[in-house]
């Protein structure tokens, strides 16, 4: 089975039924990882969730297979959740997947698996496309219009309606991240006190009293800093991060989104592309803002694919260690934050 973001509503109750591995990849990471929790809602049973990295199923491509083959240790069902980069758990996929095709798999339990740095034409995607016990899912880059019709579904699911530009305001201040905006209209939720059988309006007072930041007033001038090399900015937005308490996996997310978005726009630019004509055709598509612009020109001009490539690695990986490690979050992203400021700094 194959879908992208128009068809993944449709194929998921399919999907969540008989696919026994499930691939979530795309530039879309955010996209992905939200259409894999929707995917994991559907399950029958979804039971304990069980976490490997990429590299853990590198190291030992046999761990895949021998961990959805096993039993709970308290009898019940369960699920195995990767977060992997690249082709990192193809090994592991293939080997679990030639037991299935031997018979030895019966009982074994889903795997859904987000790749960053990865397509559908990746080998592990290779593997399960034809497959009717597979999915293979691409998520590209949303854009405005999509993220504020996804805000208005998120609103209507958790028994809110929204008055006004509410919708495009919430997409945009979480930078066209789903995970971010759903956080949002979940905050929004609470405070209203609202619910499917006890709907309340949101206005922009309500907006406002639960503290959402404007993309301008948030993640993103920080974002801009480190990936535009600019080091000496690079102090005051790191005071500015600790001292309104800017969430570190909020700011990460934003920076992943921005280093996919970049990643794209290389490999539309190519090798002697003109960077201000690229951008004027993206604006026009309105898959750039306006006001992004300039920063993209500088980051465009700094970051190449070879570069970029170790940066969504490197993403990853801290990605990893925020969401291992919660309470040194902010010291392990403002580290991470000024050795990337720093590589950026040097031309591409």
């Amino acid at each position: 089975m194959k879908a992208t973001q128009r068809d993944f509503g449709n194929v998921a109750p399919k999907a969540a039924k008989q696919a026994r591995v499930a691939f979530f990849c795309g530039p879309d990471e955010a996209g992905a990882s939200s259409a894999a929790a929707k995917l994991i809602g559907l399950l029958p049973d979804a039971g304990e969730r069980i976490e490997f990295s990429g590299s853990e199923l590198r190291s030992d491509p046999v761990k895949l297979g021998d961990e959805a083959r096993s039993t709970s240790l308290f009898g019940g069902t369960r699920h195995i959740y990767v977060r992997a980069t690249g082709d990192e758990a193809h090994d592991a996929v293939k080997t679990y997947l030639e037991a299935v095709d031997f018979g030895q798999a019966d009982g074994a339990c889903p795997v859904v698996i987000v790749a960053t740095n990865a397509t559908d034409k990746s080998r592990t995607a290779k593997l399960l496309e034809k497959r009717a016990d597979g999915l293979v899912a691409m998520f590209y880059p949303p854009d405005l219009r999509s993220v504020t019709d996804e805000v208005r579904r998120m609103a209507g699911a958790a028994g809110l309606t929204l008055g006004g530009d509410i919708a495009e305001q919430i997409a945009r201040a979480s930078g066209l991240d789903v995970r971010l905006a759903q956080s949002e209209v979940t905050k929004l939720a609470l405070y209203l006190d609202a619910s499917p059988q006890a709907p309340r309006k949101a206005d922009a007072e309500a907006l406002a009293a639960i503290g959402a930041k404007t993309e301008e007033d948030g993640f993103m001038p920080l974002v801009n800093a480190v990936l535009s090399g600019q080091v000496n900015r690079l102090q005051g937005e790191l005071q500015r991060f600790a001292e309104v308490s800017l969430n570190p996996v909020g700011v990460l997310l934003a920076l992943e989104r921005r280093a996919a978005q970049l990643a794209q726009l290389t490999a539309r630019l190519g090798q002697n592309g003109n960077i201000n004509a690229l951008l004027d055709a993206e604006q026009k598509a309105h898959r750039v803002f306006w006001r992004d612009k300039r920063d993209l020109t500088e980051q465009l001009g700094r970051w190449n694919a070879r570069k970029l490539d170790r940066l969504v690695h490197r993403l990853a990986a801290t990605h990893r260690a925020l969401l291992g490690n919660s309470q040194s979050a902010e010291l392990l992203l403002a580290q991470e934050l000024v050795e990337i400021t720093r590589f950026a700094a040097a031309r591409r």
